[in-house]
């Protein structure tokens, strides 16, 4: 499969992320990290967007709550190169109304190959990386060899 190589810059693009019973999970590890991530752009959800701003004086772009269109907000940034990495603390327990636009998310930033952290412990490897201070190039698989059109308008993903 052919790949493209995307650069990303020193000023990482952040999304972070939390639902409800995670969101004081994410704000004590963003309140420790405050430093490193005001090196950085930030992006939220609704009120993850909110909590953190106000908690560490430091400005993050917000998109719509989560089950309002946030997450699918969230994706389309990563579509559109925007984002560099995704921090989303979510709830393994918890069913959400919005599982579709969750998964959609996470599948978009497997896609995009992009690091995602789901937990604390892997968005401490992530954030205490050498990569975070410096220029990375990732790889984009170009998945148009997968897809094939069958029979007119259908699409067929192999």
């Amino acid at each position: 499969m052919d790949k493209t190589v995307i650069k990303m810059a020193k000023k990482k693009r952040i999304a972070l992320i939390a639902h409800d019973n995670r969101k004081i999970d994410l704000l004590e590890w963003a309140k420790y990290n405050r430093e490193l991530l005001a090196k950085h752009d930030l992006f939220g959800t609704g009120t993850t967007g909110g909590l953190i701003e106000n908690e560490l004086k430091i400005k993050v772009t917000k998109f719509r709550s989560g089950p309002f269109g946030g997450d699918l907000q969230t994706g389309a940034k990563i579509a559109e190169g925007e984002i560099d990495f995704l921090i989303f603390f979510w709830d393994p327990l918890e069913p959400m109304p919005h599982d579709p636009d969750v998964k959609a998310l996470l599948r978009i930033a497997v896609v995009y190959n992009i690091p995602v952290a789901c937990n604390r412990a892997s968005a401490d490897f992530i954030i205490s990386s050498n990569l975070m201070s410096s220029e990375y190039s990732r790889s984009l698989i170009d998945y148009k060899e997968r897809i094939t059109r069958v029979e007119g308008n259908s699409i067929y993903i192999r």
